[in-house]
């Protein structure tokens, strides 16, 4: 394939910005939920989504450096807590590496691990055997993160790692975490941001107005990192924090990126995919990706955006904000004090 003209190639990356942008803003559209503004758009196919899941549970590789690096990071915010939290909640998205490196952090004692794929409940459930904390109580439960099946009030911690922005009401289902969380109760998700697999939507974009002369949704719009602290608080939860990190993977080419986010069970599934993909779209995309982001070494990056999101169901132990006016020092007297030092 040739180079592409760069006249065309800018026309094509405004198309596809305008496009994006209006994808992100179709994920706000909002309605009422609990007294909580939340999605009410269908965005994705979640009956597609568990399929992609089933076939994920069998092509999923333990020595997953990305996956497990996420998973390892997310756990690490156990070991900042002097609490323990003996019934947990493990929703969705990479389940088994979480299991895996849980290393006895949080006291967790009972674990519940959930899944919309009957076919990764059953993968995690042979994998039990081989887990390192045989002490915990592990149990198995098929279920929906947007219809949560736990009673009120009954866990002390809910943790998902890479699998709540596949949420079509990504701030209800938060919503019915802090529910079922016990007063004091820890939240703990890692979701992708906006940001992630910025490459592949460019080539993508770019191939599709080349050869098909127009572009269909692809890959699923993401929450925005200056978004993830609103989604804590309009959620309900206290103390809310949030943290970005990016990683960069290498691939051979395009094409072993496709094959990785199968594995991962991060493939498309908006509800207004096009199912057809054309063999030469795809291989323009995979031309168009080496030419534009290739290194030296022949491999291709790909970016992946992580937020990771902390907090917790209120109770009276939790510190609190000075309510507004008692402060005993003002911003005149501390520059009264320091100000002429630095004159």
């Amino acid at each position: 394939m040739g180079a592409l003209n760069p006249v065309f190639r800018n026309y094509c990356l405004s198309n596809w910005i305008r496009a994006t942008s209006k994808e992100i803003r179709s994920a706000f559209c909002t309605g009422n939920v609990d007294g909580f503004t939340t999605s009410k758009v269908k965005i994705f196919d979640r009956d597609f989504k568990r399929i992609q899941r089933d076939r994920a549970a069998w092509l999923a590789r333990p020595d997953d450096s990305f996956v497990n690096s996420v998973a390892e990071n997310l756990l690490d915010r156990l070991e900042d807590c002097k609490k323990t939290f003996p019934t947990a909640l493990c929703l969705g998205g990479s389940l088994k590496a979480i299991r895996r490196l849980l290393h006895g952090r949080g006291g967790i004692e009972k674990l519940i691990m959930m899944d919309t794929s009957l076919d990764m409940v059953r993968s995690c459930k042979d994998a039990e055997k081989d887990m390192p904390d045989q002490n915990v109580e592990t149990s198995f439960v098929i279920g929906d993160e947007e219809f949560l099946p736990v009673k009120e009030s009954s866990l002390d911690l809910v943790i998902s790692c890479l699998g709540l922005h596949w949420t079509n009401d990504l701030p209800g289902a938060m919503i019915q975490c802090r529910m079922a969380l016990k007063p004091d109760g820890l939240f703990l998700a890692a979701i992708l941001g906006g940001e992630t697999l910025k490459e592949l939507r460019v080539a993508c974009t770019l191939a599709q107005m080349e050869r098909e002369g127009g572009i269909s949704p692809r890959l699923s719009p993401l929450a925005q990192v200056r978004d993830a602290g609103n989604l804590l608080t309009r959620a309900g939860f206290t103390l809310p924090g949030v943290d970005v990190d990016e990683y960069t993977v290498k691939y051979e080419n395009a094409l072993q990126l496709i094959e990785h986010l199968r594995a991962m069970g991060e493939t498309n599934a908006l509800v207004q995919r096009n199912n057809i993909l054309k063999k030469e779209t795809a291989l323009a995309t995979a031309a168009i990706y080496q030419s534009m982001f290739g290194a030296e070494d022949g491999t291709v990056p790909a970016t992946f955006q992580v937020i990771f999101m902390t907090g917790w169901k209120e109770h009276p132990s939790q510190q609190k904000a000075k309510r507004r006016g008692s402060a005993t020092v003002s911003f005149q007297d501390i520059h009264n004090q320091f100000g002429s030092q630095h004159q």
